[in-house]
């Protein structure tokens, strides 16, 4: 089981006596086990749309525990419509992010998960965009350190591991998407707009981070440590952070369109996107 700083047990225990807030959770690097001594410590905080959080009490927590005393939090939605909100503080010398979380919304992202729905929705600060299966990849490793009414528990044991149907929509979806991208970028180069070629290559190597994890079934939270999470999936091809990362810096075309036909080369049925 995963180690909890007591300082985010510390902190959540306070955030659970604000009204409204009806459950918290560590989330982020310190919730996989992959936290550096730099990581962030990311708690949620989950409410319910008709029965907001105090706003005013969180402001006032969150000047309390921060060390310049000057921190403060968003009203929901504050951040985008899938980053819901929060507040950046620094408490004892160590950075910590309150991000809010609805429950219905966590609740209609399992049951997309289940379903196997991919949608991807525009969002700040998340260049690839956030699934609407997100909340749950966070649900399923995130550490609950407060709930009482047992909403985390029940959403977590109806969601059970990573869905077999998710992860065949995923491979699906992103499985043909590196050859176009790259076939995109090579023309945008070929006409001097490397803006368009950069962003192009960006999206060619999320689409392989997406279908090598989806492969084996590995939840992916977001874009951070995305390629060297993917890298260190077994079956994945050689070298495959380094490579990628090589690639990124120089624009290789050639480079990420070998990486592709390795991780083509590596389906099941040695081809086509594994939908069944």
């Amino acid at each position: 089981m995963t180690p909890v700083p007591a300082l985010a047990r510390t902190i959540a225990a306070r955030a659970a006596r604000i009204p409204g807030v009806v459950a918290v959770a560590l989330g982020g690097s310190h919730a996989r086990g992959t936290a550096r001594p730099d990581s962030d410590l990311d708690l949620g905080l989950f409410y319910r749309a008709d029965l907001p959080f105090d706003l005013g009490a969180l402001n006032a927590l969150c000047r309390d525990l921060d060390d310049s005393g000057a921190a403060s939090a968003t009203p929901p939605g504050g951040w985008g419509p899938w980053v819901d909100g929060g507040a950046w503080l620094t408490v004892e010398g160590q950075r910590v992010d309150f991000i809010y979380r609805e429950l219905g919304r966590l609740a209609q992202s399992v049951e997309d998960a289940l379903a196997g729905r991919v949608t991807l929705h525009a969002q700040p600060g998340h260049p690839h965009g956030i699934h609407g299966h997100h909340y749950a990849a966070e649900l399923a490793w995130g550490v609950p350190l407060h709930d009482p009414s047992g909403h985390l528990a029940r959403l977590r044991a109806r969601l059970g591991g990573y869905p077999v149907s998710l992860a065949q929509a995923l491979e699906t979806h992103y499985g043909w998407q590196p050859d176009f991208w790259l076939d995109a970028a090579e023309k945008g180069l070929k006409r001097g707009d490397r803006h368009y070629a950069q962003g192009c290559v960006y999206q060619a190597v999320m689409a392989l981070v997406q279908t090598l994890c989806a492969r084996e079934r590995a939840w992916l939270l977001n874009e951070k440590g995305a390629v060297a999470l993917a890298g260190a999936l077994p079956g994945v091809p050689p070298d495959f952070a380094v490579r990628v990362n090589a690639a990124l810096a120089t624009l290789d075309l050639p480079g990420l369109r070998a990486l592709s036909a390795e991780v083509t080369q590596g389906r099941p049925d040695g081809g086509s996107p594994n939908i069944g």
